[in-house]
């Protein structure tokens, strides 16, 4: 068996104190994520990023900052993550977009929200990245450098 960790993508937004999430259908239930994927074949991390917040909220995200890498291997299903968190700001809403298959709802809430529904989030690395923002931890864009 060739073991590789997976890749993926995720945008921290917060506006007037609220933070972007989406709302998904999993195979343990509905959970709350950032706006999050995986990596796609000849795409930097930052092309994957805008996309996938646009595929899963209908926004448009300018990343400004790297919060950080984060690993994690899922518990469920033994799968490795290498998490690329990205800081943002989102604009140019357009509703009339389809969401990405699974996605129920883009959502915004507030970090108590965010604690109130702790046993509710995808994996231990939504309520990391958002702790993390909030300490003030971030990196320029130029630490990755795509090649």
């Amino acid at each position: 068996m060739h073991w590789k960790p997976h890749a993926t993508v995720a945008a921290i937004v917060e506006d007037n104190g609220k933070f972007l999430l989406v709302e998904e259908s999993t195979e343990r239930g509905n959970r709350f994520n950032q706006p999050a994927g995986h990596l796609e074949d000849n795409e930097t991390l930052l092309q994957a990023v805008v996309r996938e917040t646009l595929e899963e909220t209908a926004y448009a995200f300018k990343p400004t900052a790297l919060l950080g890498i984060y690993h994690w291997k899922h518990e469920h299903n033994d799968t490795t993550y290498l998490r690329f968190a990205y800081i943002g700001k989102v604009s140019n809403h357009q509703p009339q977009l389809a969401l990405d298959v699974g996605i129920i709802r883009a959502v915004w809430m507030s970090i108590d929200e965010i604690h109130s529904k702790v046993m509710l989030m995808r994996s231990p690395q939504v309520l990391t990245c958002f702790e993390d923002y909030l300490s003030g931890q971030q990196f320029p864009l130029s630490v990755i450098t795509h090649l």
